[in-house]
């Protein structure tokens, strides 16, 4: 049973990590990246599709991205849909290719999103405390079913935040990489 807890845990800490790392990828750090286009949906032939199931997605430099839609039907679809994400991104059509330059983020810009990766962040390190929070209620309603001790109960817990205190190191890990990128000039 305690090893069922145990791969339960870590298991929704790795999820939290992964949804912490995906969740940064979408923040714009004044460097092209093809993970700002995730989640964009083209109307074409009015179904919602992914801008990569429609498209051939590149990053020639640094700060540009290029869009080669399939079907050159749907290049007007395809720039509506980039206008219309928050995004903040200008496409430039230029009737076969759109272009998406990505511009130099200001000093101001850079420390806001620093606030906002700080803030996913941290929402991450509460689930992580959550998971451990969960796995220490189970171990308590093993011992008060009397299927462990009250010292392997202990232990189990002791356990439980070591692992706790090393996925938060990551999640830091994490963040200080990217704070790192979004300040780089």
């Amino acid at each position: 049973m305690k090893d069922i807890i145990f791969d339960e845990l870590k298991q929704n800490m790795e999820k939290g990590l992964q949804a912490l790392e995906k969740s940064f990828n979408k923040v714009r750090t004044g460097r092209a990246s093809l993970s700002l286009l995730d989640g964009i949906k083209v109307d074409y032939y009015g179904t919602p599709t992914p801008l990569n199931q429609v498209a051939t997605l590149s990053v020639p430099e640094s700060r540009l991205i290029l869009i080669s839609p399939w079907d050159t039907s749907a290049l007007n679809a395809v720039e509506k849909a980039i206008q219309k994400s928050d995004l903040g991104l200008v496409p430039n059509n230029d009737g076969k290719i759109i272009r998406i330059s990505i511009p130099p983020l200001t000093e101001d810009r850079r420390k806001e999103l620093v606030k906002v990766v700080r803030k996913m962040a941290e929402e991450s390190k509460v689930k992580l405390r959550n998971a451990r929070r969960d796995a220490n209620e189970e171990f308590k309603t093993l011992k008060k079913g009397n299927d462990i001790s009250e010292d392997q109960m202990h232990d189990y817990q002791e356990q439980v935040q070591k692992m706790t205190d090393s996925y938060i190191a990551k999640a830091e890990g994490i963040l200080g990489e990217k704070e790192k990128e979004i300040m780089e000039i």
